[in-house]
């Protein structure tokens, strides 16, 4: 694939996740408004204690899904059509065994967690056990559609997958909207037809992967079954597993030391902060998506200079996007949540919203430097020496708690060590692929320092300057218009001007 098509494939196809994080976003708001006044807060509370206690494991799904792309993207690389058919039935296998196994753990846990480990009125345990059984069914979907999931992101049909998301979000809305109806115990319903939706889901991945790509064929002999290529996928499966595992204990951790010292009402903050966060990531990680599979095959085609050129783009355009909308976010974050929150601020969440945004801007830095990790496979090391170091924010922050120091401090260390981490993977890229510091300074480091810096002072500038109704709407529009404008003058280069030109010019051509 040329540079250009690969540069429109890759334009196209964060536009269409774009759309779909937007329409999820609305209908999700939406939709669980009806959920909880059809419900009500009890039985809305234990759907949500119940799916929250066993999502915590859909990062093991993501792990999965991250390593048969990775293989699948690799070898599509090299040429070599064959080991991707045999990447793919591995895939499977491994996935459907892995699932069954998990899933049998978690059942019989059951009554444990439903009973002993979740504070649930004895008077809907009985409900809560059967939605804790659908959750489990939800779980293993999930995790079969992985690899189908996976062959869409290597082939970057990301389209595909975004149609998928939005039908989702508009079938979830649609049962919301009606659920109100139901003459049946509706937690009971509303959960069944969540199941029904991840069923469909699974279909839609399954069926048209099978049908469309020659790799994705699930009839699997015994002689398909390769000890060698199991043993790629679990060790790169295992160290993901690690890595994204040291990001969710980092996370759920600073969670329980805060309501140790603390109590619920700086969970609340935090809980805010984090959905904050989440909220607006989609805006880097979709530039992301789009960008990994061109990575991995350009590493697999033994292009160690493009993967790192790609690399590098990414880590440049995730962190411009994230900065556009986080940077007047974080000045603007006081009337933000007056607005969204009226009177019920809980202490605290204005200092974690902006640290954590600032934390997640500093992680954008060289993010890019973790696809090209993945794409060499020197995945043991990477996450021993980078992933490690974000667990350390746990401990750091007990101690300093421990000597009294204030939350203040706390969350500098939080993005001190965050800001370490991005650091880090320039000398460890440069160790293991030959990354060029200096020219990664100069290609990514340099080009978005102007951007950034003029959001901060037009933001900085209409706080001081203005005293208006809705300012922080006002402050946010100029701020992105203005940023884009000093994006194309300032950063872009003139290929990607002329890229950029062109793609209009297209459109503009074809109506």
């Amino acid at each position: 694939m040329s540079s250009s098509a690969s540069a429109k494939r890759t334009t196209i196809n964060t536009i269409a996740q774009y759309i779909r994080a937007v329409v999820n976003i609305i209908l999700s708001l939406y939709a669980t408004r009806f959920v909880l006044a059809a419900l009500g807060q009890d039985d809305y509370g234990i759907y949500s204690v119940v799916a929250y206690a066993v999502s915590m494991l859909g990062f093991v799904t993501n792990a999965l899904l991250v390593t048969t792309q990775r293989y699948i993207s690799y070898y599509h690389g090299t040429g070599n059509t064959e080991y991707v058919k045999l990447v793919f039935k591995n895939s499977v296998f491994l996935h459907v065994v892995f699932g069954i196994v998990l899933i049998l753990i978690l059942y019989v846990l059951k009554e444990k967690m439903i009973i002993d480990w979740l504070v649930i009125d004895p008077s809907r345990e009985q409900a809560a056990m059967y939605v804790y059984g659908m959750v489990l069914i939800m779980l293993l979907l999930s995790i079969l559609s992985a690899p189908f999931k996976a062959a869409f992101i290597a082939r970057e049909n990301i389209v595909y997958i975004s149609i998928v998301e939005i039908c989702d979000g508009i079938l979830k809305f649609v049962i919301a909207t009606s659920l109100q109806h139901a003459t049946v115990d509706k937690l009971q319903l509303y959960a069944g037809l969540m199941v029904l939706i991840q069923l469909l889901n699974f279909f839609a991945y399954s069926i048209f992967s099978v049908a469309k790509y020659s790799e994705c064929q699930i009839k699997i002999d015994r002689k398909d079954i390769s000890k060698q290529c199991l043993g790629k996928l679990c060790n790169f499966a295992g160290w993901s597993l690690y890595s994204m595992g040291c990001i969710v204990g980092r996370n759920q951790g600073l969670h329980i030391v805060f309501n140790n010292f603390f109590g619920t009402i700086l969970n609340s903050a935090y809980g805010i902060a984090m959905q904050v966060s989440g909220s607006i990531q989609f805006f880097s990680q979709a530039i992301l998506n789009a960008m990994n599979p061109q990575i991995m095959k350009a590493e697999g085609a033994a292009c160690r200079e493009k993967m790192l050129e790609l690399s590098e783009q990414a880590s440049k355009y995730a962190l411009l996007l994230l900065s556009m909308f986080a940077i007047p976010l974080v000045i603007e974050m006081p009337a933000i949540l007056e607005f969204w929150l009226k009177d019920n601020v809980p202490n605290n969440t204005l200092l974690f919203c902006r640290m954590i945004l600032i934390a997640s801007m500093c992680d954008q830095l060289t993010i890019g430097l973790g696809s090209a990790n993945q794409a060499i496979g020197r995945i043991r090391n990477y996450s021993l020496v980078i992933n490690t170091i974000k667990v350390t924010t746990i401990p750091i922050t007990c101690i300093l708690l421990s000597l009294d120091y204030y939350l203040e401090v706390v969350m500098c260390f939080y993005v001190a060590i965050e800001l370490i981490c991005a650091m880090a993977r320039l000398p460890f890229l440069k160790y293991t692929a030959g990354l060029s510091i200096t020219h990664f300074v100069k290609n990514v480091f340099l080009p978005v320092l102007f951007p950034i810096v003029a959001l901060v002072l037009i933001g900085l500038a209409s706080v001081n300057y203005l005293d208006i109704s809705y300012r922080f709407i006002y402050t946010i529009v100029v701020s992105i218009i203005i940023d884009i404008i000093v994006i194309w003058y300032f950063t872009f280069g003139k290929t990607e001007r002329e890229f950029v030109t062109q793609m209009v010019r297209n459109k503009i051509n074809k109506k």
